[in-house]
This record gives C-alpha cells, structure tokens and sequence, in this order.
C-alpha cells in the first residue's frame, strides 16, 4: 500500500474519529429538531467560524475562481473573496442579531414572521430549487474534477462524483449540523494548510528554488497580472468582474450569499450565543482575507508556468499546479483535505436542504391536515429528503461538464432568485411598514428583471447586450434587479402599508432561546477588517502599475 494512499485513508479516518467525539461531548438538546437542524444550539464560536469557512472553500472555489483568474489573466477575482467580508460584516451586526432574537432554524422563518407564510414557503422553494440544480451538482462536479486532475485517478467522473456525493451524506443524514460544523473545522485546518502550500511552493518553482525570487518574478514579468481592477482580460475581451460591478452587482450577491443563504447562516444561528454567532462569522471574515492567496494566486502563478503545465480547459488549472508542486508523499493528506473541503459544502447544503423542506413544507403541512408532527418524525422525513437531493445530485453533476465556465455558471444560476431575496431581508430589517403584497411581487418583478438582463442573449438568437451598451456585464443585472424589486417594494409599502397591528404582533412574537448579548468588539473588528480590505485593494493596485 502506498505512503499517499495511506495518509489518504489515516487522515479520512482521523477526522470522522475526532468529529464522534467532539459531537459526543456537546450538549444535547431535548428538542430532536433544534437539536439536528440546529445543532442544540452549541456551537462555539471557532466551530461556526470554521465551518462558515470550508462550507464556503470547497472544490468549486478552488477549481472554479483559479480557472477565471487564470483566464482573465490578473487578480480582478479576488472581488468574489475580499468583498465577501463586507456583507459579513453586515451579517454578524445587522441580520444575525433579527434570526436569534426570535430563535429561527432556517432564515426564512424570518420572513414569515415579518411578510407572511406565503413569503416564506415562495423563498423556500427557490432555495431549494438552487440547491438541486446549482449548488450541489457543481460541488460534486468541481470535486471529482479536482481528485481526478490532481491525482490522475484512472476513474470514470460520474464514478468519483457518486463515491463523494454517498460519504458526504453520511455525515448529513446521520450526523446533522453539529457533526457537519465539527468535521468542517477539522477539515478547515487541513484546509488552510495545504491551500497555502501550493502558492508557496509554486512561487518557490517559478523562482527556481527561491520564494522571494517566485514573488519578484511576478512583480516583475507581468505586473499587470496583479491589478485587482480592470475590465479587459489578457485576450482583450471583457474580465469576469470588471470593477464597475464592484459598485453594483457584486455587493449584492455577496450579501445575498453571506447574510441570507440558508447552508451559510444555520452555521451562525447554532451558535451558544449572539455574542458568540458574532465572534465566529467576523473570524471567518478575517480569514476570506487570506482567501485570494489560495483562490486567486496559483491561476496568476499558473501564467507564468504554462511551459510546464498540462491545462487543458480553465477548470484544469488549479489541479494541474498542485499536481506539479505538490511532493508526492503530500498528495494522500492533500487528497484527503479536499475531500473533506468536498464534503463540507456538500453536506452542508444538504442539511440545509433538509432543514428548509422540513420546517417550512413537511411540518406545517402536517399539521394543516390535523397529524401530529412529532420531532423525531420531521427528523427522519429530514433524513429521506436529504438521500433522495444527493442522488439527484450525483446524477446532475457530469452533465455540467458541457458548461463553459462552472464558476460563471453558478453565480449566474444563483442570481435568478437571490437577487430579488436580498431587497425583501433587507427591507424587511430596516421597516417596518413594508406589506406581504408587497413582497411577493418584489420577488417576480425582481426574477423578471434578472432574467431579461441576463439571459437575453440565451433566449434571443442572435442578441448581444454589449452590441448595445459596451459596458455591460451579467453582474449589473444583479443591481437592475434590486433596484426594480425595491422600487416594487415602495410602491406598495405607499399604497398598502401594513397595519399598526400587524407591527405589534411582529414585536410580540420575539423570544430569543439564548443570550443575545452583542460582542463588545463587534466594531471594532469590522473596522478593522474594512481597513485592511481597503489596503489589500490600494496594495495590489500599486504594484500593478
């Protein structure tokens, strides 16, 4: 047996071994419900900090954002990564404080509690609907796409796919969210470990044996490739995030992804704490600073190594590097923290899944009907639902094969029904007066508007938006979205406010199921981060020069 495949299994086995333990200990909670769905409420801050942050890393960041970096030939990527702490910001001090005061399991209970229920179960639905045909299908694909090239697996993808897709559900369906978050914090620290060690060693090859010399090769041959701003590519053509978007439809889905998204904010509402919540979703912010040296510097590197590197197609780039710096008796620990990296976003997407179909479709439709949904019930109904999305899953996934550009793909897709959910979290958090109407018609004329905007040139033959206005990128038609649903949403906040005792009702239904405390550093460390965001960007820039 070899020494890789070996470190492979040891580490594997290391982490599920360590993740039994680790959730043996934590408290238990008597509601089976909370206590699966939202991990009795136990968390500490460093478990939701480390899992908000390998559900986010996996395979389809790694394989997706280096291959657009590498395409676009210098670092306007790192947009996706260090604007990412902003709405993180916004999430640990603006929404996270609304979903514990009132003790909610999924974000969307939210919404009810300040729309209606109709509001809630539309929402529901598109995120479920995400997740079967986005989110899940592209983690599985980027991931067997990533062992097969790193590791030269002599394996059919679907084969690979269906292998990680059954050990992810493992921990899902059996483990719920606290042996997801346990195993994702272990698995983050290998993580982090091995992220950094291909930069690393690939500046050390490019400067023959010299990191510092690696690092003057890329200030020096192309400086250019370092420009965090700019909206022509290598080939002349329009980059992936020209800076324009910067100031429209990126903060959006950032703050769609961070402070709405129901596989994100779970992580942070099982926390002990508001407090707590708070300190594991800022640490997580100040660690997505760190994220374009593992995300966006190998498919910068990779220009300068393409002599040397087999690179088929962009979604080849990041294993063809690690493949070649990365020292064989390192690939079985390497192999096995991608696969945990795999697994966290898969898992956690699916007891999401489950959480979402459970507590907003199952549960209440039961009790409608006069049954009786006792919680172990829901639990399992939860588990059933949850095997039958992976196999959806497994059988979606190489079909993505035919896309272009995965990581495009998924920021397109999602877009369709999260932009139009940011304008109704968000003006549902900062008025009051806001209708249910109101709502549901933000939500249409918002995916109507997105849907025009972005893929008009799909459904029109023929049609290009930039024949006709030079500027335009699929990411503005984030910011057209918003703009016509929070238009939508004013109009009939003026027309048909709610009632007086419908606020009441509102204010009256809060009970906070643990300490809502604030962090005394909360700002402070936004701050700080906001600071040093800022002086990565200028950074960057100057060097590029």
């Amino acid at each position: 047996m070899s020494v890789a495949l070996i470190s492979f299994v040891g580490t594997t086995a290391l982490v599920a071994a360590l993740t039994l333990l680790a959730v043996r200990r934590m408290k238990r909670s008597e509601n089976a419900i909370d206590d699966f769905f939202a991990g009795g409420r136990s968390l500490a801050w460093p478990i939701v900090g480390g899992s908000l942050l390998l559900t986010n890393l996996s395979t389809e960041q790694l394989v997706g954002l280096n291959g657009a970096v590498f395409k676009d030939g210098n670092l306007v990527g790192i947009a996706w990564e260090a604007l990412a702490a902003f709405a993180m910001i916004a999430t640990a001090l603006l929404f996270l404080p609304k979903y514990m005061a009132s003790g909610f399991t999924t974000t969307t209970a939210y919404l009810e509690q300040r729309y209606d229920r109709a509001t809630r179960v539309l929402v529901s639905g598109l995120f479920l609907f995400g997740y079967v045909t986005v989110l899940l299908p592209v983690v599985l694909y980027t991931g067997g796409l990533a062992l097969q090239g790193m590791f030269r697996i002599d394996l059919p993808l679907w084969l690979i796919i269906a292998g990680i897709g059954v050990l992810g559900s493992l921990y899902a369906i059996f483990g719920g969210l606290r042996a997801v978050a346990v195993s994702d914090t272990l698995n983050g620290v290998g993580l982090l470990i091995c992220g950094l060690a291909v930069p690393i060693l690939a500046l050390i090859v490019l400067g023959d044996g010299s990191l510092t010399g690696g690092i003057s090769r890329l200030a020096q041959d192309r400086p250019e490739s370092l420009t965090p701003i700019a909206t022509k590519d290598k080939s002349g053509e329009m980059v992936s995030v020209p800076w324009p978007t910067l100031l429209t439809g990126m903060m959006f889905i950032q703050v769609f992804y961070w402070s709405t998204n129901q596989v994100i904010v779970q992580r942070a509402m099982g926390a002990r704490s508001l407090a707590g919540g708070q300190k594991g979703v800022l640490f997580a912010a100040s660690m997505k600073l760190l994220g374009p040296v593992m995300l966006c510097l190998p498919g910068i590197i990779a220009l300068h190594m393409t002599d040397r590197l087999s690179i088929e197609d962009t979604d080849t780039v990041y294993p063809a590097i690690a493949r070649e710096v990365m020292p064989t008796w390192s690939l079985g620990f390497f192999g096995a923290v991608i696969v945990g990296a795999i697994l966290s976003s898969f898992n956690s997407a699916l007891n999401s899944a489950a959480t979402l179909f459970c507590l907003d479709f199952y549960k209440p439709f039961v009790l409608k009907r006069g049954n009786a949904a006792g919680d172990r019930r829901v639990v399992v109904v939860g588990q059933i639902f949850a095997t039958i999305l992976a196999i959806l899953a497994m059988i979606v996934a190489p079909l993505l094969a035919q896309m272009e550009s995965i990581f495009e793909y998924l920021q397109k897709v999602n877009g369709l029904y999260s932009v139009p959910v940011i304008s109704i979290f968000l003006v549902g958090i900062l008025t009051k007066r806001a209708p249910a109407i109101g709502a549901k018609a933000a939500m249409v004329v918002g995916i109507l508007t997105y849907a025009v905007f972005t893929f008009a040139e799909t459904i029109v033959p023929g049609f290009v938006f930039t024949d006709h206005i030079a500027w335009y990128h699929w990411l503005h038609g984030y910011a057209a979205s918003v703009l016509c649903a929070l238009g939508t949403l004013a109009f009939f906040t003026l027309i048909a406010p709610r009632l007086a005792d419908q606020i009441e009702a509102e204010r009256l239904s809060k009970q906070a199921p643990v300490d809502m405390t604030p962090w005394k550093l909360r700002r402070v460390v936004s701050s700080l981060i906001v600071l040093a965001t800022i002086a990565i960007y200028i950074g960057l820039f100057a060097i590029s020069r």
